[in-house]
């Protein structure tokens, strides 16, 4: 939430004329101290001491209200300040009290009440922009949650479609990334393969230098042959003359 005004106004300890001589104001003191500390849970201790003494407070009830909604306990701090709806108009404070009820009904998605009150603080003071700006937003988000788009809710649907689309989105990148990692390795093993034939002749065929090769040594050995045969072929003839001189 934009600009949320989250201290709940904590002098009015020492300028609400409604005190009671009943109220323990050194509780309340005390409870302001711890508060400005950051102690929250002891400043609510020292708050609810005074209440005690003084239920109709206007000091305690207030800054007790401020305690328990730093706490993040919007419902207690709601009826903390609801305690002084009677009282709270009149005072010279009413602006601020109308603001933080519209802070605590914001907090609690309660839209129509923070429109409400924050239209009670800007028409007590009308400069105060941060009233103005969570006016605006308190009316934007009433008008989504009567149109159906859930105010806060439909941010965080939103917010998960988003992220779901992300998770989608980098699946699909990484399954393209191990597309791509396998068409690479197919080609790498095509390659081989076809290396490797180029590398070796397909079976049951001979490369044209083995051919030449067995030609080669077909015509050697019928050149022996033929000279054999010519060699006995003359041997044969030089046997006849010889036999005829006989």
């Amino acid at each position: 939430m934009r600009h949320l005004r989250y201290v709940l106004t904590i002098a009015l300890a020492s300028v609400c004329v409604c005190l009671s001589a009943q109220v323990d104001r050194h509780d309340v003191r005390s409870g302001n101290r711890r508060f400005r500390k950051g102690d929250f849970k002891e400043s609510e201790i020292n708050y609810r001491k005074a209440l005690v003494k003084d239920s109709t407070s206007f000091a305690a009830n207030y800054d007790l209200a401020s305690a328990l909604y730093r706490q993040k306990n919007y419902d207690e701090a709601g009826k903390s300040l609801d305690r002084l709806k009677q009282a709270a108009p009149m005072s010279v404070n009413a602006a601020d009290y109308y603001y933080n009820v519209g802070n605590v009904a914001l907090q609690k998605k309660d839209y129509q009440g923070a429109v409400d009150a924050y239209k009670q603080s800007l028409y007590r003071n009308p400069g105060d922009l941060e009233a103005k700006e969570n006016y605006i937003y308190a009316k934007l988000m009433l008008k989504n949650k009567k149109n159906g788009g859930g105010g806060d809710n439909n941010k965080d649907q939103n917010k998960q479609n988003q992220d779901q689309n992300k998770q989608d989105q980098n699946k699909q990148d990484q399954d393209q990334n191990q597309n791509k990692q396998n068409q690479d390795q197919n080609k790498q093993d095509q390659d081989k393969q076809n290396q490797n034939a180029q590398q070796q002749p397909q079976q049951g065929k001979i490369s044209p230098q083995q051919a030449q090769q067995m030609l080669q040594a077909v015509q050697a050995k019928e050149k022996d042959t033929q000279d054999k045969v010519k060699k006995e072929k003359a041997e044969l003839l030089k046997s006849k003359q010889k036999d005829k001189n006989w």
